[in-house]
């Protein structure tokens, strides 16, 4: 999800959790999500679901959902990537999560999965950030387009479709994942 407008009280109860709406924090300012599209949110609930037993047996590090990361503590910087993962070596798996408050750390992917309320150049102007943090992958998934946008660096991008495998190198290797089975637009029963 990407930032849209400065914080007032929510007009849509989609946006909402435990009855307080879904923020980032941009240089002290605290900015409102957009209300994610229910596809969307499929798409993201699908990827860490993938993501997420791939992550867990090989013990690669932490994965979480719509958790905000404290990227600069002096300009105030939040982000709320949809989907995000913490190597082991940048945080232990032995070593204990904050139970409070938000994570002082950038992950080492952020996944933002674009939907039709977000602003695609506000999103893309997030990749900047995340790397000028310490970020070093960022996935930009369009459902609307079927397509992975692949970051390893603000400029250095690959692209994939639905015809394509997406991998996770460098951070998760062996990971691959059809993007025809993610886009796939009907839930399918095995």
């Amino acid at each position: 999800m990407s930032t849209i407008t400065l914080t007032s009280p929510v007009a849509n109860p989609e946006s909402q959790r435990n009855g307080e709406s879904l923020y980032e924090v941009v240089n002290g300012e605290r900015v409102e999500l957009p209300a994610m599209s229910i596809y969307a949110a499929w798409i993201a609930s699908r990827i860490h679901g993938i993501l997420w037993p791939f992550v867990e047996k090989g013990a690669l590090g932490t994965l979480v959902a719509e958790a905000l990361f404290i990227l600069d503590v002096e300009r105030d910087i939040r982000r709320r990537p949809d989907i995000a993962f913490v190597s082991a070596a940048k945080w232990p798996l032995d070593r204990p999560l904050p139970e409070t408050g938000d994570w002082q750390l950038a992950p080492d992917l952020a996944v933002e999965v674009i939907s039709p309320n977000d602003i695609f150049n506000q999103v893309v102007g997030k990749v900047g950030e995340y790397f000028d943090h310490g970020t070093t992958q960022v996935w930009l998934v369009l459902p609307s387009e079927r397509e992975v946008y692949v970051y390893g660096s603000p400029t250095q991008v690959r692209i994939f479709t639905d015809l394509d495998i997406l991998d996770g190198e460098p951070l998760l290797p062996g990971f691959q994942l059809p993007l025809a089975n993610l886009f796939q637009k009907k839930q399918m029963r095995q």
